[in-house]
């Protein structure tokens, strides 16, 4: 990322490094642009990450930085605590693409979920001879034909 006067720093991966001097050194809170700032903002809020792996993408190094950002310059309330912000359930203005990304999150959760109960059933199967599948396709069957006739 490359501030835009380039003949005052250049950001690279946390240090800041400076053509005149050719040395690096660690950046402080006013080495950042606003404008820098607000990509950052804007990409934490919209969705694309969290405030942690903004810090790791754009190599921000203070623990706390992006949510200083997300509290001075962000359009949403950051004034509470971040663990008591983020709930489990879905909140009502998530974005269509907010709500793709959650609905694949858990449909690959519920195909894990499957795969591991389909290998219990399997175990279960060749260790004690339940026949768990048998029974289940012969129920399965029954009630289609109750539904049919």
């Amino acid at each position: 990322m490359t501030v835009s006067r380039p003949e005052i720093s250049l950001h690279l991966g946390g240090l800041l490094w400076t053509p005149q001097s050719g040395s690096k050194k660690k950046r402080t809170q006013r080495d950042y642009t606003m404008g820098f700032k607000l990509q950052v903002v804007a990409a934490v809020e919209k969705g694309d990450m969290t405030y942690k792996q903004a810090q790791k993408i754009y190599g921000i190094q203070g623990r706390s930085t992006v949510l200083i950002w997300l509290r001075k310059h962000g359009k949403k309330d950051w004034t509470q605590s971040v663990r008591l912000t983020m709930s489990r359930t879905p909140k009502a203005k998530e974005t269509p693409a907010q709500t793709i990304k959650r609905l694949e999150r858990e449909l690959d959760d519920e195909r894990l979920r499957n795969l591991l109960l389909n290998e219990v059933v399997d175990i279960l199967d060749a260790e004690h001879g339940m026949g768990l599948r048998k029974k289940l396709i012969a129920k399965e069957r029954d009630a289609f034909k109750e539904k049919k006739g």
